[in-house]
């Protein structure tokens, strides 16, 4: 079976390719066809009348008449499609809904997936995921295997009366296609299973003896997964159980502070790691280049992307410019109009163009997420940064962290405070917290000024917490696995303080 699948697949690989590289070389005008597409499909929904969708002549007038929307602006019309209303935001009723939370608030929000939304972007994204990584990779064996996804659980009427709803990958495994059936493992039962916990103990014993070729998933999360499977088999390493195993597509956090584990968990020259950028909005990007860390933007899924200069971001109508306006090293928040109803959606991500030939990108943090309470702008990608090169001149490997801001007192001086779980920890923690800094200064001239001689900030405090807190506080506000994400900056301290309650 594995054989037909293989050659069923690379059949239709050679033209899916080709429309790749058709967009690459030709990006302005794929997105004149999907912002055509989605505005005229949408013309006759409550959305598309409201904004006179009918009558737009262009994309410029598109961005001048619809508003920028939060969650929170468009949270009425998706309880309403929730609640079984039809031709709100997107035509037709739309059954399931993606619940997303990426913080441990209690919020969440529920994204609508439209099949369009499941298809044409979610799952289209998979087979390119596949495709792509065949092109590099032409000798790979992955389809004589199973291909191991570790997921969240979905539970029927937690949001509206005729919702179905879950984590993204519970809903995708719940329509996944007959023919990726074939080449998944556990089964369906074992991998929506709604407690974590258990979910770990029912994919082991139902996995460690199949042969298993490629695993997907957040990388924090799999290594929980990894951890339990080797203590239960006794093996010192994944390969050992399945020898076979070569690649890892991951996303939903930056690979690098877990990198030097995997290589520990996952040894040899056989492996291979292969990033996206998706989320329960959309699917955005893919590493194409197996040699660079940079994402190529995905231009034909159905989204409509439009970009907001992040420093202008909180000026009133700040400017967003189209795929053939932006500018490469410049930071923007990306904004989305998708065929699951989202209209000029600000994903709260921030990214750098690294390329425009074609367009490539780097997530650089989130607009919500970062630390700027003395005026010093720290975003994930200057924190992940220090955190690589403090690990790498102290031989630590790091397992979860969080940090925020240690405000100014009558007396005392601000500071940030870094708690962080080490997977290994640094000989020299004082020369760790010295080399954090010094990378902060480096890549970031806010900071740098905000540090110069202490006059605002002084030295960053490195707190090392014991093995299991971050889970323990995950667990405590039920966001274990799935989307679930530990936050990596916060304005405030928050985080931090519910974090000292477990230790």
């Amino acid at each position: 079976m594995m054989p037909i699948i293989s050659t069923i697949f690379n059949s239709v690989n050679s033209s899916r390719l080709k429309q790749i590289d058709h967009f690459k070389e030709y990006p302005a005008e794929t997105q004149d066809r999907v912002f055509s597409r989605l505005v005229e499909t949408a013309s006759g929904t409550e959305w598309g009348r409201k904004y006179g969708y009918s009558s737009l002549a262009s994309a410029k007038e598109f961005s001048e008449r619809v508003p920028l929307q939060t969650y929170e602006d468009l949270m009425p019309y998706i309880e309403r499609i929730g609640n079984g209303e039809g031709d709100i935001l997107w035509p037709g009723k739309i059954r399931w809904f993606a619940k997303s939370s990426g913080t441990t608030s209690s919020k969440s929000k529920f994204i609508p997936m439209s099949r369009e939304a499941l298809y044409e972007t979610q799952f289209r994204a998979v087979k390119d995921l596949l495709a792509i990584y065949i092109r590099n990779n032409p000798e790979t064996r992955i389809f004589l295997g199973k291909s191991l996804t570790l997921g969240g659980s979905h539970r029927i009427g937690q949001f509206g009366s005729r919702a179905l709803c879950g984590d993204l990958s519970a809903v995708m495994i719940e329509n996944t296609p007959l023919y990726a059936e074939i080449v998944r493992t556990p089964k369906k039962k074992i991998a929506l299973t709604d407690d974590f916990e258990k979910k770990l103990e029912l994919i082991t014993k139902a996995t460690i003896n199949r042969n298993v070729t490629s695993i997907s998933g957040t990388p924090s999360w799999y290594l929980s997964l990894i951890k339990y499977i080797l203590a239960y088999t006794g093996k010192s390493n994944l390969l050992e159980v399945w020898p076979n195993l070569e690649v890892f597509f991951h996303g939903g956090i930056n690979f690098n502070p877990y990198r030097e584990t995997y290589r520990q968990l996952i040894p040899g020259s056989q492996m291979n790691y292969m990033e996206t950028y998706n989320a329960s909005e959309g699917f955005f990007a893919i590493q194409e280049d197996p040699a660079s860390d940079e994402l190529l933007l995905m231009l034909d899924y159905g989204i409509y992307y439009e970009f907001v200069p992040a420093d202008r971001y909180k000026h009133p109508d700040p400017p967003a410019y189209s795929i053939a306006e932006v500018e490469k090293g410049r930071n923007y928040v990306m904004v989305i109009s998708t065929s699951g109803g989202l209209w000029r959606y600000i994903m709260g991500d921030t990214v750098v163009f690294t390329g425009l030939n074609p367009h490539r990108i780097r997530i650089t943090g989130r607009t919500k997420y970062f630390i700027n309470a003395f005026g010093e702008e720290v975003i994930k990608e200057n924190a992940e940064e220090a955190l690589r090169k403090a690990c790498l001149s102290t031989g630590a490997v790091i397992s979860e962290y969080t940090a925020g801001p240690v405000y100014m007192g009558a007396s005392s001086k601000g500071s940030h405070e870094w708690i962080i779980e080490f997977e290994k920890e640094p000989a020299d923690i004082s020369l760790f917290a010295t080399i954090l800094d010094e990378t902060l200064k480096e890549v970031n001239s806010d900071y740098e000024a905000k540090r110069y001689k202490d006059i605002n900030l002084v030295m960053p405090v490195v707190r090392c917490v014991p093995a299991g807190t971050f889970h323990k506080w995950m667990k405590s506000k039920n966001k274990l696995g799935g989307q679930n994400k530990v936050p990596r900056l916060s304005n405030g301290r928050e985080y931090i303080e519910e974090l000292y309650k477990f230790l």
